[in-house]
């Protein structure tokens, strides 16, 4: 069992930047990969990056250039480093781990807006 708890959203003006951190429950050495989802209103929940366990990184092409993915091993969190966000990156942000089976976190809220 891998509990996730994401946390850093908030409001943030076009071309600001936030960092959003997801917590898990066990050493992240032990996870297979780790990803940021998001969810806007209306829309279906759409990948936005991943880290493997050998550090290779994927990013959606919407992000590529403005977010990095990062993980620290001594505090178990991956990051989420978003830069010039813009109103389309306002949605609901889900961390996800898959260590065999898939788990998500509870969410957190991004919001871009003048």
């Amino acid at each position: 069992q891998v509990q996730l708890v994401e946390s850093g959203g908030g409001l943030v003006q076009p071309g600001g930047s936030l960092r959003l951190s997801c917590a898990t429950s066990t050493s992240i050495f032990n996870i297979d990969d780790m990803s940021w989802y998001r969810q806007a209103p209306g829309k279906q929940r759409e990948f936005v990056a991943i880290i493997t366990s050998g550090g290779t990184t994927n990013y959606a092409d919407s992000v590529k250039g403005r977010f990095t993915i990062s993980r620290d091993f001594a505090k178990n969190t991956v990051d989420l480093q978003m830069n010039n966000l813009k109103p389309d990156d306002t949605a609901v942000y889900y961390c996800r781990a898959r260590r065999g089976i898939l788990y998500w976190g509870q969410g957190t809220q991004v919001t871009v807006s003048s």
